[in-house]
């Protein structure tokens, strides 16, 4: 069922994302020559210029010195970086043409949560971006485009993908004689990838240059370092630093590995499908299974999702009219079977128990604020516009539940990130792009 997804929010610290806006001339108060900026790269029918590239180099080389992480090569970040600002730049021409926006409403609220968590008002937040060189209308900008990239992962790929209870059964099964499954870990990664199903030469290429990245590690330099110069993974940038991840959330040969290690040590060369990793155990903790008493709501709802053929307009249009004719005494049952467009449809859009945290934000806020029997407004989501009615509530002894979801997060997290890259790939494949970089 689509709507429960992990409500976890990527927009907690400021990001480094695409740069908007195309500067074709600029004319600097200096002087009185035109500088002409150039063209880096053509993506299908727009383009990335130096100007843009020049801006994300300078704001890495920021970011980089703050981690304490040595740049790479200017040559090795530049492609790097024009490789990232290209992707990011395809998918956003996916969600403009697919009708996929973010209100000037949502944009703010946003903004201000991003405030708060950094314990300031929206003013000192302004000031603070100020004080860094950074226009709050551009920081502005590069968040609406992080909720778009992150509301077209959902609606591609993450929507799209099931969980059945045999998978869940079968997940416990393996894992209730691992000793270690109580635990989460903190590691950082290095990605040498080579396409699945590549032909040996390609793939012992990869493996020897995991070699060589292997042996710069035990020869002392910094992990951060390499990961930012040789790591393929969208996150080499950031020193492949990954959140705190349960050990049921990674891989079994990962765990596996990474169970006797202790902080500070590095593998050896892992090989997977889509090439060979490094990992490095940065830390550990234990999370001990208690009892879990917890409030939960018996929920329906009805979903009518933005897509290519639907624009967020015309969904905004659709739920609205399904709320007048409930308001008028239509049944929810009978029009969410006929209407909604989530896999809960043929059950009236029935959801079952929804405990804390199983919903997106802007869902499970306007679900807590139901009485029993009412009906929403409509309410917009990643996934599209909705209608939710709260049938009763209850508290519950959700501990063995807890275990079952932790374990349907998990196997929904691995398929959807295999999932995204395969479907990022397939897009970028798709994609016209001449690289003009060395132009400049």
């Amino acid at each position: 069922m689509g709507t429960k997804l992990s409500s976890r929010s990527p927009f907690s610290l400021p990001l480094l994302t695409l740069l908007a806006g195309m500067a074709i001339a600029q004319q600097p108060a200096h002087s009185g020559v035109e500088t002409i900026d150039h063209i880096v790269a053509v993506v299908n029918e727009n383009v990335v210029t130096r100007h843009e590239l020049d801006e994300m180099l300078s704001a890495m080389l920021k970011q980089l010195q703050k981690q304490g992480v040595q740049p790479p090569p200017p040559a090795v970040l530049e492609k790097q970086l024009l490789e990232r600002i290209i992707l990011n730049r395809v998918q956003l021409q996916l969600a403009n043409e697919t009708g996929l926006t973010v209100s000037d409403a949502e944009l703010d609220q946003t903004l201000r949560r991003i405030a708060q968590e950094n314990k300031m008002s929206l003013q000192e937040f302004d000031r603070a971006l100020a004080e860094d060189g950074v226009s709050f209308s551009k920081f502005r900008d590069e968040i609406r485009d992080e909720i778009i990239l992150v509301r077209l992962k959902e609606r591609e790929v993450s929507n799209r993908v099931s969980v059945t209870e045999g998978e869940v059964d079968h997940f416990l099964e393996t894992q209730e004689d691992s000793p270690s499954q109580s635990d989460e870990y903190r590691i950082a990664h290095i990605l040498v990838q080579v396409a699945e199903g590549a032909d040996p030469l390609k793939r012992d290429a990869a493996r020897q240059r995991a070699e060589s990245v292997l042996a710069k590690l035990k020869a002392g330099t910094e992990f951060a370092q390499v990961a930012a110069e040789f790591s393929d993974a969208p996150d080499a940038m950031e020193g492949g630093l990954l959140n705190w991840r349960p050990a049921a959330q990674l891989t079994k040969k990962f765990a596996e590995i990474l169970s006797p290690m202790k902080p500070g040590e590095i593998t050896g060369i892992i090989s997977s499908p889509n090439g060979f990793h490094i990992l490095k155990l940065v830390d550990r903790r234990n999370q001990d299974t208690v009892t879990t008493m917890i409030d939960q709501t018996h929920a329906r709802h009805i979903l009518v999702k933005i897509s290519e053929l639907t624009s967020e307009a015309d969904a905004h249009r659709r739920v609205t009219e399904l709320k007048e004719r409930l308001d008028h005494g239509g049944k929810f049952e009978e029009l969410a079977k006929l209407h909604s467009e989530d896999a809960s449809a043929p059950t009236g859009g029935d959801l079952g128990w929804v405990s804390p945290g199983d919903t997106v934000p802007e869902f499970e806020q306007a679900m807590s604020a139901l009485k029993p029997g009412e009906i929403s407004d409509p309410v917009q989501s990643p996934f599209g516009w909705h209608l939710i009615q709260v049938i009763e509530r209850r508290t519950q002894d959700v501990s063995q539940e807890r275990k079952r979801q932790s374990a349907r997060q998990a196997i929904r997290a691995r398929k959807a990130e295999t999932a995204f890259q395969e479907w990022l790939q397939r897009l970028r494949d798709r994609a016209y792009v001449e690289y003009r970089l060395e132009e400049g």
